[in-house]
């Protein structure tokens, strides 16, 4: 389905039609779930994060004042969620040591990760985002996944574009630790 820009179906449920807002839902529930998968690591509280959001946006949308997109204006409202869960229910979040050996150079790492199989490389990055903490994975998401500018996701999640810039850069940090444990037999196999 081709869907119109954002703007249009929020003129539309402001003068009255309700079901303009089932197509905002619809274009970015894939995308909202996700950044909740993300954050909670579990499938049915992400799902209660991305419905809570939802709801939480058609209350506001009214006070929506469009100085950001509305996608922007969404995240920031299920990343909030999405925190406000994992404070509720004190959900363990695992650490990641920054300082793991690093066995393979980054160039070697990247030349190895282009020889696999794309639905294989998926499942790898996958799997490393899914060991890093919560907020550490949001990033990546965020940035790389949804294409998100710095600029954005200091909107989401209410940090300062420079602490954005540094939460991001030891996030990629541990993901290549992550991806380089993960791939660490596969690689030498290949090697």
């Amino acid at each position: 389905m081709q869907y119109q820009d954002d703007q249009v179906y929020i003129n539309r449920i402001v003068k009255g039609e309700a079901a303009a807002f089932g197509l905002l839902v619809d274009k970015h529930k894939s995308k909202a779930f996700n950044i909740a998968l993300r954050i909670v690591k579990n499938r049915e509280d992400a799902e209660e994060v991305t419905q809570d959001a939802f709801v939480k946006a058609w209350h506001a949308l009214k006070e929506f004042r469009g100085e950001a997109r509305f996608s922007t204006w969404l995240y920031r409202i299920i990343y909030n969620q999405a925190m406000t869960l994992l404070r509720k229910k004190k959900l363990p979040v695992q650490s990641y040591n920054d300082e793991a050996t690093e066995w393979l150079e980054p160039a070697a790492l990247c030349t190895e990760m282009e020889r696999l199989h794309d639905r294989e490389q998926k499942k790898y990055i996958n799997e490393a985002l899914s060991v890093l903490p919560g907020e550490d994975a949001n990033m990546v998401s965020l940035y790389y996944l949804h294409d998100c500018s710095i600029e954005e996701i200091s909107e989401i999640t209410g940090l300062g574009q420079s602490n954005v810039k540094v939460k991001l850069f030891r996030a990629r940090k541990r993901l290549f630790t992550a991806l380089n444990r993960l791939l660490k037999t596969e690689i030498k196999q290949l090697i």
